[in-house]
């Protein structure tokens, strides 16, 4: 049996798609963000590139705050966690994070993973288990995390309309009543960037007697007056029984969490596989991840500045005529329609321009909505905002 030749063809059929990966080497230099060095093998080319589709979007990864916890934490508890949570790995940097977190969110309890997909994916298959008979409710632009949680959980679910809370209605008024139900969704979807309508999603589950499973991954630290996600800036975070998110991206450390009553985090810390099972994160980490969400619980200036540069950009990209889709994040989309040609885009715009921009494709997102992913932070200039929209401009046009 020729199992290389099978795996090739595989291969193959994603370079004939357009959708084959390439990963971008490029050397991320603490203090010159948004600007990174493209590698050639195992050199710097010397080639400088500006990096746009980055998921550190407040740029905490190399913010002194969080750098002097991290090498704190490394000289006083060494690199690795030695364990799992469970069998000596616990570390009093994840018991202040998890407090910190409950304290973001105003819950009783939060609990670290060591990703969001793991938080995501652990949470949702074991909770549907532990609630007998358990129906799910996801939206259908819900996180791939999110959809292997409810399908390794085994249970009935129904996919609403992304966002049509009048068919989320219908599916739960077609239920069964005296049923555990749990509504899955997202705050800030991050391929399109646009928001859920938490507050009447939370009042249909208020109705029907159903959890609310909210993941904020692309919303902590950077929306509310403390950085706590969109339920927090709507007002709503007291309706949501169960936040997941990410220190990941605007805490720019590493890990996921979920935050909620002390009776339901302490059910998912005792049963789920996923988390008992893995090594907990470093305590470095941990320390990183707890200064970056104490300082953002204090400072809004990285948020509003975050803010201003995304609609900056949008301006600029509708005033070149190019086709910017609409959302009011931080996150600016530029709608393409064939994977080859995303990227071809992107292969231009590195080898062309020095920008740094990944094509996003299928399965990521639908096919035929392929497109690219700007995510404007804190520090990409207005100089910088004008290079990117003039050479995407002639590139799109060659």
């Amino acid at each position: 049996m020729d199992y290389d030749g099978l795996l090739r063809k595989t291969i193959a059929d994603l370079h004939q798609e357009g959708r084959y990966r390439v990963f971008a080497d490029i050397t991320r230099r603490r203090g010159s963000f948004p600007r990174g060095v493209l590698r050639r093998g195992r050199q710097d080319s010397g080639r400088e590139v500006t990096v746009w589709c980055s998921n550190d979007y407040l740029c905490m990864g190399e913010h002194p705050k969080v750098l002097s916890a991290m090498r704190d934490a490394i000289d006083a508890a060494g690199s690795g966690s030695g364990g799992t949570r469970n069998i000596s790995g616990t570390n009093h940097y994840h018991i202040a994070l998890e407090e910190a977190l409950a304290d973001l969110h105003g819950k009783e309890a939060a609990l670290l993973f060591t990703s969001g997909y793991t938080a995501n994916e652990a949470t949702l298959s074991v909770l549907q288990n532990l609630l007998p008979n358990c129906l799910i409710f996801s939206d259908a632009l819900n996180h791939a995390s999110m959809i292997e949680g409810i399908r390794h959980g085994g249970r009935k679910k129904h996919i609403w309309r992304h966002n049509d809370t009048a068919h989320l209605r219908e599916l739960l008024e077609a239920s069964p009543v005296g049923v555990p139900k749990l509504i899955a969704f997202e705050s800030v979807y991050s391929m399109d960037g646009d928001f859920a309508p938490i507050a009447e999603i939370c009042a249909l589950a208020k109705t029907h007697q159903a959890l609310t499973y909210l993941d904020e991954v692309h919303a902590v630290g950077l929306y509310g007056s403390r950085g706590g996600g969109l339920a927090e800036q709507d007002g709503v975070m007291g309706e949501v029984d169960i936040v997941q998110g990410t220190l990941a991206k605007a805490f720019g450390a590493q890990g996921g969490y979920i935050a909620s009553s002390a009776t339901l985090v302490d059910a998912i810390r005792s049963y789920a596989p996923g988390f008992i099972f893995t090594t907990a994160l470093p305590p470095a980490i941990a320390a990183a991840a707890l200064a970056a969400i104490a300082h953002l619980k204090t400072s809004a200036a990285e948020r509003e500045a975050l803010h201003r540069g995304a609609e900056r950009l949008r301006e600029k990209l509708r005033a070149a005529s190019l086709p910017v889709m609409e959302s009011a994040s931080h996150i600016v989309p530029v709608h393409v329609g064939d994977p080859a040609r995303c990227k071809a885009i992107s292969d231009r715009l590195m080898e062309e321009h020095g920008i740094y921009v990944q094509p996003i494709n299928y399965p990521t997102v639908p096919r035929g909505t392929e497109r690219l992913r700007f995510t404007p932070s804190p520090k990409h200039s207005e100089a910088a905002m004008d290079d990117l929209v003039k050479a995407l401009k002639a590139v799109w046009q060659g």
